[in-house]
């Protein structure tokens, strides 16, 4: 019998919270859940996706992963934030070791980092035009000192890390997986510090970006403007505990964040609409944790003008009932669609 593939486990480091999702391959294309949760991180531990304290993050990874019972030692995570550009190239057309080789010379043309500073990769997209001699690339830049910082943290609790990959490219992943369609979306991941915003056309990324802005902002403007403790503008925020008499205070925060939020996703669709006439988006997939903000998916589809789903990662992969709760995973899985897409990676790259 031959041996199922290994996969990674997938670790998403987030601002607030450590998400962690462990598959297992089943049947021909599918996946099977081992494991999926979540953690809190001590605030300031991680900052724009750099480890301000690597301790403390590998503490919460630790006591996460043993309180899943999460077996295995490969590991993928991914990055985001200043320190990741993603960007899309048109080059002449060439092998992969000329494309290699140009891309090592001619990096800081198109990335504003010092070329000894970051580690670099590179990915061919579908040519559009029969007999092109040009042809899009994305290019990925990361800053080596960031990135080892997730790897010493991780060599620290004795994982072994296989996999160091992009959020959005991750997002994609799984959205892959999980959908069985090839319309094009927008995917738009929202954190607590960021929002990712990838655009799939075909099956590709093809804009592709990271805005400091999320969920927090939300959370802070509520404690704030409404003085109350920030447990309890979180809950006020995902419309679990009803304030009517600050109603129409709260509908202002609201739409003063929100629209800033729907402001930078109009940005990238009009960005992509003209570049791509025949190529309409079909809808909006909202994930993160920023995803359960109440009334955010139909203010995004009033204020883009497309219709907004939610994205539940765990939508079409099996499912243990009597291990894990449906509604539970339900209502974790927008926030655990990075860490799904990490571990849908085999171990061996």
């Amino acid at each position: 019998m031959a041996k199922k593939k290994e996969l990674v486990i997938g670790i998403d480091i987030g601002t607030h919270a450590v998400k962690v999702c462990q598959l297992q391959p089943s049947g021909k294309e599918g996946y099977r859940l081992l494991a999926a949760g979540s953690a809190a991180l001590p605030a300031e531990a991680v900052e724009d996706g750099d480890l301000k304290e690597p301790k403390a993050v590998g503490k919460t990874v630790a006591a996460l992963l043993k309180n899943l019972q999460v077996k295995g030692k490969k590991v993928g995570v991914s990055i985001s934030g200043y320190s990741v550009i993603v960007k899309k190239i048109n080059l002449e057309q060439m092998s992969d070791e000329e494309l290699r080789k140009y891309i090592a010379m001619e990096a800081e043309q198109y990335i504003p980092f010092d070329s000894k500073d970051i580690y670099l990769d590179f990915q061919r997209l579908p040519v559009r035009k029969a007999g092109s001699d040009r042809q899009d690339i994305m290019l990925v830049a990361a800053k080596k000192e960031v990135v080892n910082h997730y790897l010493d943290m991780l060599a620290a609790l004795k994982l072994n890390p296989v996999l160091v990959d992009v959020d959005g490219f991750a997002l994609s992943n799984i959205w892959g997986v999980v959908t069985s369609s090839e319309v094009n979306v927008a995917l738009i991941d929202i954190g607590a510090s960021k929002m990712n915003i990838n655009i799939i056309a075909d099956g590709v990324s093809v804009v592709a970006r990271d805005v400091a802005v999320g969920s927090a902002q939300l959370t802070n403007r509520i404690a704030v403007d409404l003085d109350v403790d920030y447990d309890l503008a979180e809950k006020i925020k995902l419309g679990a505990v009803a304030a009517p008499e600050h109603e129409a205070k709260i509908r202002g925060i609201f739409t003063k964040v929100c629209s800033q939020w729907a402001m930078e996703i109009r940005k990238a669709v009009d960005l992509y609409r003209s570049n791509n006439q025949k190529r309409s988006l079909s809808h909006i997939v909202l994930s993160g944790g920023g995803a359960k903000v109440s009334g955010l998916s139909e203010y995004i589809a009033k204020e883009i003008d497309l219709p907004v789903q939610v994205f539940d990662p765990f939508d079409r992969i099996q499912v243990d009932e009597k291990r894990f709760d449906r509604q539970f995973l339900a209502a974790l899985g927008p926030e655990m669609a990075i860490a799904a897409g990490l571990a849908i990676r085999p171990a061996t790259l």
